[in-house]
């Protein structure tokens, strides 16, 4: 899998936008829950007031306040607002605000920076919460006598009208000090949000106090919240639906990359690579395997890369929202872990034998489709269907096993989320009871607990594929990185001018990749132009590996081959085969036209020359003979012509590339004798100048070459006229008579 990196290289820009737009994406539906916390404690609970700093208080009002404040104190909030009284100039804006005003002077809270807000908050509140405790006391007196003694003196023994924050005001600093200190201790065993939302309290009846409308403030604040939400979820939609675009046409781009390099290297194959990959395998590499990369890509730009972020992200956040409840999380991830990584286990074997099963069952289905007719004709319909039913039932047991191992990782997971969600309410209810969380971090948890579970969700969804991606990976790789037996030199020559087309063989053996013995040996014998050159022996004699040494199929593992003087091996192959016309045994026809099967050769060959070339090929009979001619359909694989007339196309095609060497790799077997004799008749008159080699089993084929060469056992045992070698020659001698009359030999 590592080894396909590089064909991300193209695409690094849009990875790293999809990254960005992650991170904006997470950090979005990671804020979605503070939110909800602020609705819910600030805008339900608190009333819309965010914090224990107002946005205006009476002068009277700070003047208490003042008493449990030091003068650094005292100095940072007067600075931090402005006192407006009537002879203020923006006292009537003030005053449609703040109607209080008309009564007594009040203080407006001046612009601050979030720091200076956040000590003015710390200050305030402890302020706030002392002076409403004591306002609260005096209207009790079992609340005074608790408070006095906190105090040092017992407020319910004061006379009636007595005004404590007068009289607060004349003690002395230094008892005033100690009376700060003990409140201090107080607050020490509180959290700081406890004592801002105490205050909060506070703050809202000195709102009531300066006349404003605290509904309004709180609908105000409800609004603003959950347009902020709004916006946040909006943000966070755009960023996925372009995310989503970007993954898709990465893994898009990736995957046509992967297909042209793979057909690319497979077209190079040389017959050597193709004994080692099978049809079949090469199709579901090309195919399936590509396709499950282009799955999983999309899957890691869209999941890989965001779940980690999510995740981590939301133990943060719940962390610092719940300090108390970080085992919850920890104890969920453990368990969410310890599954994943178990089913990890047990699945990843399985999918690669499930790529091999796929293979097989490719290549019985294919065998199934191109010898349909064989199965037919010996009745084997029910031993193929055993056959293919064998294959996909074992791909469709292993399926099943893997899809059982994953099917349980979802119940899994939501009994985990389940769980954690009732154990979450559990413990913040009673952390809410005991006034150290508010309810709305307590669901803020319970959310952000949610978001972690999702992202490992996420994650283990990757384990399901990636592993299956790994082994597409490694096997996508296995083709790109086969080395090529067959390759072109780092300095190609070329052949002399005029190119004469003169084939030597000297000396050339040859045996195939893997074999320990030569299948050829010692060959050695030129064709000349103007010449055709046959040959003849038993099956598996070599015929066809001769020729098929002359394109470079294969290359001669001792010897040479040279044409002109010139060793095949220092021409490249594209520039070798333009002036090959090569015909094999079973001709290839392909879907179209028969005029786009003959332009294959030559795609500027004009009507003139290809009606020559169907004429010397014997095939005018049935080519012109159909009122569509040249445009006549031909089936994939030719499979609406006979096999006569396939060969005679195939053979047609060459012609039309007018090559000054011709191969014909035994490609009259379908052909009868008299269309064989018209056809080799006509080939003589119209490639006069050219090297024809014939390869045949038909010594009626062969007798009127000027060179029959005779093979046995990859050697040449027999070379000279059809005469001569009746005369010279036992084995060619034994071949002719089996096939021919005495009287048809001469």
């Amino acid at each position: 899998m590592l080894r396909l990196f590089k064909y991300l290289k193209p695409y690094v820009a849009l990875i790293l936008v999809s990254v960005v737009l992650l991170f904006v994406q997470a950090n979005a539906d990671l804020a979605l829950p503070d939110y909800m916390s602020k609705i819910i404690n600030n805008g339900i609970q608190q009333g819309g007031v965010e914090d224990a700093v107002p946005q205006a208080m009476r002068k009277s009002t700070l003047d208490k306040l003042a008493l449990f404040m030091s003068d650094d104190d005292l100095a940072l909030v007067q600075n931090a607002t402005t006192l407006v009284d009537k002879s203020s100039p923006d006292y009537q804006r003030t005053l449609e605000l703040y109607p209080a005003l008309a009564q007594e002077p009040i203080y407006v809270l001046n612009p601050v920076d979030a720091a200076t807000r956040k000590q003015l908050n710390l200050i305030l509140s402890k302020s706030f919460v002392v002076v409403s405790g004591i306002q609260q006391a005096l209207a009790d007196p079992a609340k005074a006598a608790a408070l006095g003694q906190k105090m040092g003196f017992d407020l319910s023994k004061l006379p009636p009208g007595t005004d404590i924050f007068a009289m607060l005001g004349k003690l002395p600093a230094a008892q005033r000090a100690k009376i700060s200190e003990a409140i201090n201790q107080q607050f020490a065993t509180l959290g700081d949000n406890m004592i801002t939302q105490m205050a909060v309290v506070a703050v809202k009846a000195e709102y009531d106090a300066l006349g404003m409308d605290t509904s309004q403030l709180q609908n105000n604040y409800i609004l603003r919240t959950g347009a902020l939400m709004l916006l946040l979820t909006l943000v966070s939609i755009t960023a996925s639906i372009a995310v989503g675009f970007l993954a898709a046409r990465t893994a898009a781009g990736v995957a046509r990359d992967l297909r042209r390099d793979v057909f690319d290297k497979v077209v190079n194959f040389s017959a050597a690579e193709f004994n080692k990959f099978s049809t079949a395998s090469l199709i579901t590499r090309s195919t399936n395997d590509i396709t499950q990369l282009q799955t999983v890509l999309v899957m890691v730009m869209r999941i890989v890369f965001y779940a980690p972020i999510l995740g981590v992200g939301g133990i943060i956040h719940a962390i610092e929202t719940g300090p108390s409840m970080w085992w919850i999380i920890v104890l969920g991830v453990v368990v969410l872990v310890g599954i994943i990584m178990s089913v990890f286990a047990i699945s990843l074997p399985k999918f690669k034998i499930m790529q091999s099963l796929i293979d097989r069952l490719n290549l019985i289905l294919r065998e199934n489709l191109t010898g349909m007719m064989v199965v037919r004709a010996f009745n084997k319909q029910a031993y193929e269907e055993q056959r293919f039913d064998g294959a996909n039932r074992e791909l469709t047991d292993t399926s099943l096993f893997v899809n059982r191992v994953m099917v349980f990782l979802m119940p899994a997971l939501m009994l985990i989320m389940s769980g954690l969600s009732l154990l979450i309410i559990w413990v913040g209810a009673h952390e809410v009871a005991k006034s150290t969380m508010q309810v709305g971090d307590m669901m803020a948890f319970l959310q952000y607990a949610m978001q972690i579970v999702m992202a490992f969700l996420m994650m283990s969804f990757m384990f399901i594929f990636l592993p299956r991606s790994f082994v597409s990976g490694d096997r996508i790789a296995e083709v790109l990185e086969t080395e090529l037996t067959v390759t072109d030199p780092p300095q190609p020559k070329t052949f002399p001018e005029p190119f004469r087309g003169i084939i030597e063989f000297r000396d050339v053996g040859f045996h195939y990749p893997g074999a320990e013995e030569n299948v050829l040996c010692d060959i050695n014998f030129v064709a000349r132009p103007g010449q055709t050159t046959a040959f003849v022996g038993s099956t598996g004699s070599g015929k066809s590996t001769v020729v098929n040494l002359i394109p470079r199929f294969y290359d001669v593992t001792e010897g040479a081959i040279l044409i002109d003087g010139v060793d095949l091996r220092q021409v490249t192959q594209r520039y070798l085969r333009t002036r090959i016309g090569y015909i094999p045994q079973r001709g290839v026809l392909f879907s179209g036209t028969v005029e786009s099967n003959l332009r294959y050769a030559n795609e500027d060959a004009p009507p003139e020359l290809m009606a020559e070339a169907i004429e010397i090929a014997q095939a005018s009979e049935f080519v012109f003979a159909n009122p569509e001619g040249l445009k006549a359909e031909i089936a994939q694989g030719g499979g609406n012509v006979s096999g006569g007339q396939k060969q005679r196309l195939a053979i047609a095609r060459a012609l039309v590339k007018q090559a000054p060497i011709y191969i014909f790799d035994d490609s009259f077997s379908a052909l009868d004798y008299k269309t064989d004799a018209a056809l080799r008749r006509a080939l003589k008159e119209k490639a006069a100048d050219s090297t024809v080699l014939l390869v045949t089993q038909r010594v009626a084929t062969a007798k009127h070459a000027e060179q029959i060469i005779v093979l046995e056992e990859g050697r040449i045992v027999g070379k000279g006229t059809h005469k001569e070698l009746l005369e010279t020659n036992e084995t060619y001698r034994e071949i002719a008579l089996s096939q021919l009359r005495q009287e048809e030999l001469s």
